[in-house]
């Protein structure tokens, strides 16, 4: 019975962990952390006959078949590299899922910021033209989970596969090749983790490479620079009119007098989306791409994009209350995000951002503070360099709260003082600080909105 070790367990690690028992592997999975949620997981595991040891790393001299990492796991981790040198073959959760999946055809998502709402349009689309097309990865279920419910029947046959796919997810997969690969935007991320741009780039640029179609932002200015050379046959999209679009115009998709056009045809009213902002109209026109090239009629998707709620996290309106909107933009995890969410808000703006800080250029999120926020309200451990880095600005109307706590009360008070018309949540940063992810910290401030209106 061949050997396979799982690093990390979580949704991606459990549902790994499973696709590969019921195949019949000897399944062994560690995680550094001891959390309750991971040892309720564990338990169900170990019923299961899979080995778990939690608070332990992974040891390379065990020399398993197999490594499967799930995202959150660092590729150059030390281990990581001892199993690759002595030819272990290590991999990662959206690799096996593509692996078991790859004869169903992919659309796979990729893009520093706007993957997360194109995924979701993406598959309300496919949804609504009748497709069995979920989404997966960063959202919806771990991709092997869809790979093990098709193995054990436990669900209706795939016809597509709708994913997110992270740059850590790219980064440990040899063989995913999507049939549509879309690239959102591009700005700097996660550079912690892949040191330099041009790193990060090109592992964004492996899944274009493999996927049979490509869509590009067209607005998106590095994308717009780097990627016609290389991808001359590309579909592009723009908010800003046919003449703006790059590559080959026989598919290109691109907003005109309030309509969403496609080589010509007008495919849905631009009004009909319930997000707001230019970004959101980007990710409208990607979606549309896709359905386009996927062969779904034009009534689909309109009808779809009508019924399109958003996704929770990004600019998502909690309550509007005594006259001010509060909105949830947690999922704004670096600067770019940050400041698209804020530009797309109507001033002026109560902002609540900080958190665990990333290294990026501010420049863009400092302007659009100095344009749309009446105050700002820092939390987390980003905070005193933030308030620092406002004021170098003479940006004066700061004040350093620390926790969501403190800052929803304080928010409602400025809101009133100030007459904001709306308190935002966009923390420029990651969770980890201070919650378990975006989502629960989104949840958090949520769950305070709630309690302060009663």
């Amino acid at each position: 019975m061949p050997n396979a070790h799982i690093i990390g367990l979580g949704k991606s690690g459990n549902a790994t962990a499973r696709l590969l028992k019921v195949q019949g592997w000897q399944v062994t999975v560690s995680d550094r952390n001891t959390s309750e949620s991971l040892q309720q997981q564990c338990q169900t595991l170990i019923e299961e006959g899979i080995t778990v040891n939690l608070g332990q790393n992974f040891d390379p001299d065990t020399a398993p078949d197999l490594v499967v990492v799930s995202p959150g796991v660092p590729w150059d981790l030390p281990a990581l590299e001892t199993a690759r040198s002595l030819g272990i073959e290590t991999i990662g959760e959206m690799e096996l899922a593509w692996r078991n999946l790859q004869d169903i055809p992919w659309v796979g998502i990729t893009g520093t910021n706007g993957k997360t709402t194109t995924t979701a349009l993406i598959a309300k689309i496919f949804e609504v033209a009748g497709s069995a097309a979920p989404a997966c990865g960063n959202i919806g279920n771990a991709a092997c989970e869809l790979a093990l419910q098709q193995q054990q029947n436990s669900s209706t046959p795939l016809d597509w596969v709708i994913a997110e796919i992270s740059s850590f997810q790219i980064e440990s997969s040899s063989t995913l090749a999507p049939k549509i690969g879309i690239w959102t935007t591009f700005t700097p991320d996660h550079l912690n983790r892949h040191y330099t741009l041009d790193n990060y780039f090109r592992i964004k640029g492996r899944l274009m490479e493999r996927s049979q179609v490509q869509v590009f932002n067209g607005d998106d200015a590095y994308l717009r620079r780097a990627a016609p050379e290389l991808w001359p046959q590309a579909v592009w999209t723009s908010v800003n009119g046919a003449e703006e679009l790059l590559g080959d115009r026989v598919m290109g998709v691109y907003i005109q007098e309030n309509w969403v056009y496609q080589n010509g045809e007008a495919i849905a009213p631009v009004d009909s989306l319930k997000m707001v902002g230019d970004h959101n109209r980007q990710n409208l026109l990607m979606a549309v791409a896709a359905a386009r090239i996927a062969g779904i009629d034009k009534e689909a998707i309109a009808h779809a994009i009508s019924i399109f709620p958003g996704v929770p996290h990004r600019l998502e309106e909690v309550s509007a209350w005594m006259g001010i909107r509060w909105i949830n933009d947690s999922k704004a995890t670096n600067y770019d995000a940050a400041q698209v969410g804020l530009a797309a808000v109507e001033p002026p703006v109560i902002l609540i951002a900080g958190g665990e800080a990333k290294a990026g250029d501010d420049t863009d999120w400092i302007n659009t503070i100095h344009q749309k926020a009446a105050a700002v309200l820092l939390i987390g451990s980003a905070a005193s360099a933030f308030a620092e880095r406002l004021q170098e600005t003479h940006y004066q109307n700061v004040e350093i709260v620390e926790t969501l706590e403190n800052a929803i009360p304080r928010a409602a008070q400025l809101a009133s003082v100030l007459q904001a018309k709306a308190v935002l949540l966009s923390p420029a940063c990651a969770s980890f600080d201070q919650y378990r992810s975006f989502e629960h910290r989104g949840d958090r401030f949520r769950e305070l909105c709630w309690e302060l209106m009663g």
